[in-house]
């Protein structure tokens, strides 16, 4: 899900709505879930030009962490040079100071809304809840899930069912049984005989041992 022009502009107009009943002036800033600029007001125009930078940080971070810059505030300041090193990485669009939040809808985030020039203390949070107030008025009703032992609600799927293919069974091979088959029978035409290991192959004639020794002696 997206933020639209559409939403973030009733965001805007809701957080300015806010701002007027505290007669705070403020600049608002709202980002996509991508940390891009959509939409931006400066309330004080001419004056307070370094709010709307700072605004545009306050939304930058949030959406970066996925949480309250006063809570990124309040575990980074533990880190030492992690400010200035996240202020430098993005090109000043980080900041340590309450009044940005990311806008959530659908159970998704979506973008961020950062304010800046309240002239009390908590005023910029105050300001950019309000504008959170009127996203999730906004926001799409997310369908309950069936949960076991509840029979009221049937489950709802996230996606439609699929039909299960059905294969046609695959015939098994039949196998004889060697009671009731009858014993083959030998044809004597293709039978092999081995040949004895006594037999002479080669038709070669033998001699005998002793006579192959006094053989041998009348040759020496």
């Amino acid at each position: 899900m997206s933020l639209s022009i559409e939403v973030a502009r009733r965001i805007l107009e809701a957080s300015k709505q806010r701002a007027l009943e505290l007669r705070s002036p403020v600049s608002i800033a709202i980002v996509d879930a991508g940390g891009h600029i959509v939409l931006f007001e400066r309330m004080m125009a001419p004056y307070g030009w370094a709010t709307g930078n700072i605004s545009l940080a306050k939304a930058s971070t949030a959406v970066m962490f996925n949480q309250s810059t006063d809570a990124v505030a309040q575990w980074g300041s533990g880190i030492p040079g992690f400010a200035s090193s996240m202020a430098a990485m993005t090109q000043g669009k980080f900041i340590m100071a309450a009044g940005g939040w990311p806008i959530r809808m659908g159970g998704a985030t979506v973008g961020g809304i950062g304010v800046s020039g309240g002239n009390a203390p908590g005023r910029d949070d105050e300001i950019a809840r309000a504008g959170l107030t009127a996203a999730e008025a906004l926001a799409p009703a997310i369908p309950a899930m069936h949960t076991p032992g509840s029979l009221s609600q049937p489950a709802v799927l996230p996606y439609p069912r699929q039909p299960i293919p059905a294969y046609p069974s695959i015939p098994q091979p039949q196998v004889a049984s060697s009671v009731n088959s009858p014993t083959p029978q030998m044809n004597p035409a293709n039978t092999h005989h081995l040949v004895s290991d006594q037999e002479n192959v080669y038709g070669d004639e033998q001699m005998p041992y002793d006579h192959f020794n006094e053989a041998r002696g009348d040759q020496s």
